[in-house]
């Protein structure tokens, strides 16, 4: 079996925003110049990006987004959202890619052809069923819950997000739902965007207790993401799931243009290492999400794909 694949190509690249843009295509040539510096690109299974089908959109998305994502998409005009996310020409199918290829990494944990599998632009954890949001024309996270349990069978799924910011799409969309079990890392929803995910949301109903919010304070570093990592690795060994879904955002880290915490690589190398070793024989499918200052999601993103490997 390969140990770990890494989606790369340029067709990935396409999903961003215009040069000068915090999310601008240059994300994952900063990445692979890193990845292919280190060496990791001989010790993974680089796979190439793949097309995504339409009807994927149909698993999360509502058929009034769909066709407005569509128009736009067409003109390459206007704004997907409030005013958060641009329109560009041709970003239904460039979101199609990254759907596409988050699904298709999916596929292949499930089919045993590698052991985990890391696809660094995705991770679009925004949106809304209905609507785009921070950067998000799409929801690649709740596409792929809901691809592994249409294509599947797999019905409890576990989502650890450690990005900056609140994966706000993914948690309000499964409140409700007992079997998507998340742990959410994120700078407290008074300082940043979108201004969520407080400690005593914990999920809804029959899903009450199935969702962990750790909400840090700005310029919180390791040691504190240490501390509290104790307690969403108690929460998730109590709350075993089937697949894991692991999203790596790398703006948590000091010098970000956006954000105001100061991580190292050091805690998402902690967090993959011990998913890893917690969760020992089960897939882990990590998605790249933010981080807009490009030397940290290089140096982050391979960090990530290194624990993947076992290294760390």
């Amino acid at each position: 079996m390969q140990k770990t694949r890494v989606y790369l190509g340029e067709a990935l690249a396409r999903y961003g925003f215009g040069e000068g843009h915090p999310f601008g295509p240059d994300r994952l040539t900063a990445f692979q110049r890193e990845f292919e510096q280190q060496g990791l690109d001989k010790r993974c299974v680089v796979q190439p990006p793949a097309d995504g089908d339409p009807a994927l959109l149909t698993l999360f998305h509502t058929e009034g987004y769909r066709r407005r994502l569509h128009q736009l998409s067409a003109s390459g005009e206007g704004w997907l959202d409030g005013g958060g996310t641009p329109a560009f020409a041709g970003i239904l199918d460039a979101s199609l890619t990254i759907i596409g290829t988050v699904c298709a990494a999916a596929d292949a944990l499930m089919q045993g052809e590698c052991q985990h599998a890391f696809v660094p632009i995705a991770g679009l954890h925004h949106a809304r069923r209905d609507r785009a949001a921070g950067f998000c024309a799409v929801n690649d996270c709740g596409i792929v819950i809901e691809h592994l349990r249409a294509t599947h069978g797999i019905q409890r799924i576990a989502y650890i997000d450690i990005d900056a910011h609140h994966g706000d799409g993914v948690f309000y969309t499964h409140e409700d739902d007992p079997d998507v079990i998340i742990v959410d890392f994120h700078e407290d929803g008074r300082f940043l965007y979108p201004g969520t995910g407080r400690t005593d949301e914990t999920g809804k109903g029959r899903a009450a207790g199935t969702k962990l919010n750790v909400p840090l304070p700005p310029e919180a570093g390791d040691a504190l993401f240490e501390k509290l990592w104790d307690k969403a690795e108690t929460f998730l060994a109590a709350h075993p799931a089937d697949r894991y879904l692991l999203q790596v955002g790398a703006d948590s880290i000091a010098g970000d243009p956006i954000t105001h915490l100061a991580l190292t690589p050091a805690s998402h190398t902690l967090a993959t290492r011990r998913v890893s070793e917690l969760f020992a024989g089960k897939p882990i499918l990590a998605l790249g999400g933010g981080g807009y200052n490009r030397k940290n999601l290089a140096k982050t993103w391979t960090a990530v794909v290194a624990s993947l490997l076992g290294d760390g």
